[in-house]
């Protein structure tokens, strides 16, 4: 291997822009000609577009996923007082759209998918629970079939943060799908992103559908009269348009990373110092789309540094910190082992589609020969 042979960042924003330049500069030339700059067609058609991919009845685009979930949290009921059961594996946006609508987050330890624990989450339902809130993270759906369990059994809603789910399925259901509503993303590094911040919320239920249109756009309605205290929280149209044309080419986005995946389970496995994802075809019951690929690795800080040496990008999530162990943010003592140990051993690996493969043997090739040496 020659050294330094590749420089591989952690995520290539340029490269999405590079990709279809052409194509996203008639788009963008189109939407300022006809001056839609704001809820126009292109929303509706990227709304209608998709709803039609999850399967479900509504789509509502909203500025980012925080109020996607945030507005979902107000149309299902969620109010000042009651409690919403999430992952402490997440990032802040998830607890921060329970606090702004002065509910409290409670905070469940994760499994050793990395994902929320049904068990952490059934010890922590009292009589002030009103949520679920699972969030399929790094591209993968939770167990669901004991989650919405738990929901019917206590009379609870599920609200879905599925910002890092988008594709994902657990038993052949997508994510997003399983709850009264679901959350997305489309933050540039996104399995769909746009080129700035966007979201949206989607349910088949058509009294939350209608109530987060009124809060998306400070509380009007078609007649543009106002029955609610809202937001400015509207997907910009150019963000659409763009999220539109890439939704088309997304199951070329899914199977790249998927593939990339393979690679690295092919390539990795036979390391005993990491703890690898699932690979795509290891798992019967989740389809998996990889939005990140967070590995478990001994000497942790030691290989980042090594590999950052051989100008190779990595990622510890949410600056190694999960929400508990965030003083701050003032949220109360959770006992949550599980989620502690991860974050002294999670590091994410480059994961997108414009990853070439000679990339992920470059890679491989470093964490390989990271391990050798410390033999």
């Amino acid at each position: 291997m020659q050294p330094n042979k590749f420089t591989v960042p952690f995520f290539d924003y340029p490269a999405i822009f590079a990709r279809y330049e052409t194509e996203y500069m008639e788009i963008i030339k189109d939407v300022l000609a006809r001056g839609a700059f704001i809820m126009q067609k292109d929303l509706e058609e990227f709304e209608t577009r998709l709803a039609n991919y999850l399967g479900t009845k509504h789509a509502i685009g909203t500025a980012d996923g925080t109020l996607a979930l945030l507005t979902g949290l107000q149309a299902v009921g969620v109010e000042r007082g009651d409690e919403v059961i999430l992952p402490s594996h997440t990032f802040v946006a998830t607890a921060a759209a329970v606090y702004h609508i002065g509910a409290k987050p409670m905070l469940a330890d994760c499994g050793t998918d990395h994902l929320i624990d049904p068990d952490s989450v059934e010890s922590l339902i009292s009589p002030k629970t009103r949520v679920l809130m699972p969030v399929q993270l790094n591209g993968r759906t939770a167990d669901m079939d004991r989650l919405v369990a738990l929901a019917e059994h206590h009379g609870l809603q599920i609200v879905e943060d599925a910002c890092q789910g988008l594709g994902s399925k657990y038993k052949g259901k997508l994510a997003g799908t399983f709850g009264a509503a679901g959350a997305f993303s489309f933050y540039p590094s996104k399995t769909l992103g746009c080129f700035g911040d966007g979201g949206a919320l989607v349910t088949n239920d058509n009294s939350i559908a209608r109530k987060v249109r009124l809060l998306r756009d400070h509380g009007r309605n078609d007649a543009g009269e106002i029955e609610c205290f809202g937001f400015n929280a509207r997907l910009d149209n150019i963000q659409a348009a763009i999220l539109d044309y890439n939704l088309k080419n997304y199951q070329e986005i899914v199977e790249r990373r998927r593939h990339i995946a393979r690679m690295y389970r092919q390539l990795l496995s036979d390391l005993e110092e990491l703890v690898l994802p699932p690979g795509p075809d290891n798992d019967p019951d989740n389809f998996d789309v990889y939005q990140n690929y967070e590995v478990e690795a001994e000497n942790r800080d030691e290989l980042k540094t090594y590999l950052a040496e051989k100008r190779v990008g990595t990622l510890i999530q949410w600056g190694g910190k999960a929400i508990h162990q965030f003083k701050g943010l003032r949220l109360g003592e959770f006992l949550l082992p599980n989620t502690e140990k991860l974050f002294q051993r999670a590091l994410m690996l480059p994961m997108h589609q414009n990853l070439s493969n000679e990339q992920v043997y470059y890679i491989c090739e470093c964490v390989n020969e990271f391990y050798q040496k410390k033999i």
